[in-house]
């Protein structure tokens, strides 16, 4: 029997606000510093978006239709491992299943599986003692369902809350809570319901604010209470290896109706024959903002099935993950970004040649559209003979279909469940062959290597679609041995967007890596909630006082401005590095072979990423997260060496692996403002590891101390910003200073004419002496700045992370007071978004005094 304290958040039906309330309860919760784990009742892919964002763990599904009703708790019960409660969100009104199955797949189908006690949430906006008996009503339908208490959303009042709360206490339903009208935090729609957590820029701010509204007006120690009321279960957790293990042999049903033992790993196919690999092969799995839509557990039994998986970016990578052996193009919106998908041209070539190529690869719904020619006209990838385009109609349904004839994902006459989702039309709507039959219609399209269809399917409940594609994967890898030159297989993300990290495991059998201990952390890995790496101080300030961006708040030279001004003289012809490189050469003494002009640290980063295939690559954190999203976009595993605030985050060098062939540190370190001793950090070069600094606020340190820009060491590299000291950050100028051969390698992932010519102008100027002594001066002026907002923090009782030699200062703070702060005009910048650090630490920029009393004098009124 397994302990599971849980709740599942209902509601009389849609749109009485279910996907607001149990996300924010979600946020809640985790703020107030419990694990909790999300899942969703029915097929959505959206909602589990926001219950991520909330908790840091992947969103699950609870879907009967889509794995099958004994799958539920142990799917369940995977999900949350190690949660200390896990939050359901229903689907659809309470007793709202498939039409016609009687409430299959209804919220309360799945309560009665799990056996979950239930919170109904009731919209009051438009009645008042009405509600009672709409409560009484959802109480008596179905006495298996134990509704134990009801939060009210959209009170108009004080009184009309009271007046609602007077009635249902006749229904002896207890109210944990009741939220006022707040449009502030309603999720905005699409064709296709909410806009995904993803492709919301103020996501997380609006979370923030949901959280503390929910901690505020519902009663979270009863929430926690009623959870801990919830019988054991009696199952054992789903295990994506176990589920890949049991579906070597399978029964599936023929189209007559017969049942028809097949294993779908041994069974002859054409292009899936066994094939001798070493190495881990790569699932390439489409993401970013156009490609949203997907089951966390696909990922899961992908790795369990022996592969790796690099996620890649349509709208923004130019190529596919080094060493990608298959495809999987999930669900999303194309349609929507159809503008900036046409616009990536490489990508969409290199996709069109690698499905020529016969690279297996599998598409749904938004994958779909993707291969086509075109979608509303604007051209796509081309790898399918047909046309997409937008349709008035929605088509959503529940589907059972079945594989017409032996394909990439399922063998002839296997019945799958699944759904559909889409707002659009593909003409034809069938290749030469289906993919599926569905209600006696062909539809999709199949090659030996290829499976693309309107059909959304979840692995979980079919784990032998997922070993069957994985085996087309490993018999397409190429085979590497030790007498190989060159391998196209590379080690994969330890994080990726649903937050799963992976192990290091190579394949030591002919079609599949071990699959026992794939998820072991790794030496030197912290399992971590997972964290919007790509959240940057700017998305903070929307409008108020600025103190989440670490620009130096003076003027800009007016020499610099006369640079600037200049250089749009020649703007009329393509930019050139050189002079940029020669002055950056000379302000640190190095040869011209030892510098690279870059847009900004951030390309710097991204061209450290690509240059080499890393196969142990760390990260120090707490630490600007650029570096990291730079390796995971790059398709590379991603080790975190976490520092401690015991230790005041310093440096430990002996927490490094041994054996990691890249380690990336911030000197002086975002956001903890800590500078690491130059002799610690030499301590870090050693033969066959480079090491990359981060010196992007080392021109904010008075004497530059400790600096290694102007120290030659075997394979150090040290990355420089001059948008921060300068109050540039619109030009985007920085760039790279180290070993002649790493370099050249840099060099060679740069695309043509990257550096402005107004950047290259701004590293002119900002690189000689009189920029130098000028520089000096502002570092002085940070430091006196700076000395008067610590102690001011200090005195106010706040833990300030003691000697930050940078423009920021790191604070831990009461976890309300981020929010608070933004309530009365003043955005600091959260710091849970850096690994490592959660919501009760903030970074503060360093500004004028006048203005930094002012936030102090507000900080002390909300404290």
């Amino acid at each position: 029997m397994v302990s599971l304290p849980r709740l599942i958040i209902a509601a009389p039906a849609s749109g009485h606000g279910k996907t607001t309330i149990a996300t924010g309860l979600m946020a809640a919760l985790s703020a107030a510093g419990h694990t909790v784990s999300g899942h969703k009742v029915g097929p959505d892919y959206i909602d589990p978006g926001y219950h991520a964002l909330a908790t840091g763990l992947p969103g699950r599904n609870l879907d009967p239709h889509m794995v099958g009703e004994e799958r539920l708790v142990p799917l369940l019960l995977a999900g949350a491992k190690n949660a200390e409660i896990a939050i359901v969100e229903g689907v659809m009104g309470l007793y709202d299943g498939q039409i016609g199955g009687n409430g299959f797949s209804s919220t309360a189908h799945v309560a009665t599986v799990t056996r979950t006690p239930v919170v109904l949430v009731v919209d009051i906006s438009h009645a008042s003692r009405s509600i009672a008996a709409v409560v009484q009503g959802m109480v008596a339908f179905d006495p298996q369902v134990r509704i134990v208490g009801v939060i009210l959303n959209k009170a108009g009042s004080q009184r009309h809350a009271d007046e609602v709360c007077s009635a249902l206490e006749t229904t002896g339903v207890p109210v944990l809570g009741v939220l006022q009208r707040d449009d502030g935090i309603v999720a905005p729609s699409r064709h296709l319901g909410l806009v995904p957590a993803d492709e919301r820029h103020d996501a997380a701010r609006t979370l923030d604010r949901l959280a503390t509204q929910i901690a505020a007006k519902v009663d979270l120690a009863a929430i926690m209470r009623l959870a801990r009321e919830a019988p054991d279960l009696d199952a054992e957790p789903w295990d994506a290896a176990d589920a890949v293990l049991s579906s070597l042999w399978v029964s599936t049903s023929s189209t007559n109706g017969s049942r028809v033992e097949r294993s779908p790993l041994d069974e002859p196919s054409p292009l899936v024959e066994p094939v001798e690999t070493h190495e881990t092969p790569v699932v390439a799995i489409a993401g970013g903002r156009a490609f949203t839509f997907r089951y966390a557990e696909t990922e899961e039994l992908l790795r369990a099935a022996g592969c790796d998986v690099a996620y890649f970016d349509p709208l923004n990578d130019e190529a596919l993950p080094e060493g990608t052996a298959g495809i999987y193009l999930g669900g999303g919106f194309p349609e929507v970004h159809a503008t900036g998908l046409t616009a990536n041209e490489p990508l969409r070539r290199a996709l069109r040649e690698a499905v020529r190529a016969g690279t297996p690869t599998v598409a749904e719904c938004a994958g779909l559209l993707y291969l086509c020619r075109t979608v509303d006209g604007s051209p796509m990838i081309s790898a399918i003979d047909a046309e997409a385009r937008m349709t008035p109609r929605l088509t959503l349904s529940y589907r059972q279909a079945v594989a017409p004839q032996d394909t990439l994902l399922a063998a002839a006459g296997s019945r799958v469940n699944g759904h559909e989702f889409h707002r659009t039309t593909v003409t034809p709507v069938q290749g030469a062959d289906a993919a599926w039959i569905i209600a006696g219609e062909s539809i999709g399209f199949s090659t030996p290597t290829l499976h693309a269809s309107y059909l959304h399917t979840h692995w979980a409940g079919y784990p032998q679609m997922a070993a069957r594609f994985a085996r087309a994967v490993h018999a397409y890898a190429p085979v590497t041995t030790a007498a190989s030159t060159t391998t196209t297989t590379s080690t994969s993300t330890s994080t990726s967007p649903s937050g799963a990290k992976s192990g290091r495991n190579g394949s030591s059998d002919n079609r599949f890596a071990p699959l026992a201990g794939r998820n072991a952390p790794l030496a030197g890995t912290h399992r971590e909630k997972s964290v919007d790496l790509a959240h940057h101080g700017d998305a903070e300030v929307d409008g108020l006082i600025d103190f989440a961006v670490n620009v130096f708040d003076g003027a800009r030279p007016e020499w610099l401005d006369a640079a600037l001004q200049a250089s749009l003289a020649q703007t009329h012809t393509y930019p050139h590095a050189a002079e940029a490189e020669a002055a950056i050469a000379a302000r640190h003494l190095r040869g011209p072979g030892e510098v690279l002009a870059t847009a900004g640290a951030a390309e710097a980063f991204t061209l450290i990423a690509r240059a080499r295939a890393w196969q142990r690559p760390v990260v120090v954190n707490p630490q600007f997260t650029e570096p990291e999203a730079a390796l995971l976009a790059a398709g590379h595993q991603v080790e975190r060496v976490q520092l401690e605030e015991s230790s005041g985050f310093r440096l430990d060098h002996e927490a490094i692996p041994y054996d990691a062939d890249l380690v990336v540190i911030g000197n002086p370190t975002n956001p903890t403002g800590v500078l690491h001793p130059e002799s610690v950090l030499r301590l870090l070069a050693r033969p066959g590891r480079t090491l990359v600094v981060d010196e992007a606020f080392m021109d904010s340190v008075e004497g530059e101390r400790g600096s290694l820009a102007s120290v030659r060491l075997p394979g150090l590299l040290v990355v420089r910003s001059l948008t921060k000291l300068w109050s540039i950050p619109g030009v985007r100028a920085g760039y790279v200073v180290g070993a002649e051969s790493l370099i050249t390698d840099l060099r060679a992932q740069q695309s043509p004419w990257s550096l402005s010519t107004t950047a290259a102008a701004a590293i002119v100027a900002c690189t000689d002496e009189r920029a130098i002594l000028e520089a000096g001066e502002r570092a002085r002026t940070i430091t006196k700045h700076r000395q008067i907002l610590t102690d001011g923090l200090a005195e106010l009782g706040l833990h300030v992370i003691g000697g930050s030699q940078a423009p920021f200062v790191l604070v831990k703070v009461p976890d309300h007071l981020h929010a608070s702060l933004r309530d009365v005009g003043y955005a600091v910048r959260r710091a849970d978004t850096f690994p490592g650090l959660g919501r009760g630490w903030v970074r503060i920029a360093v500004r004028k005094p006048e203005t930094t009393r002012s936030l102090l004098a507000a900080i002390a009124s909300l404290l």
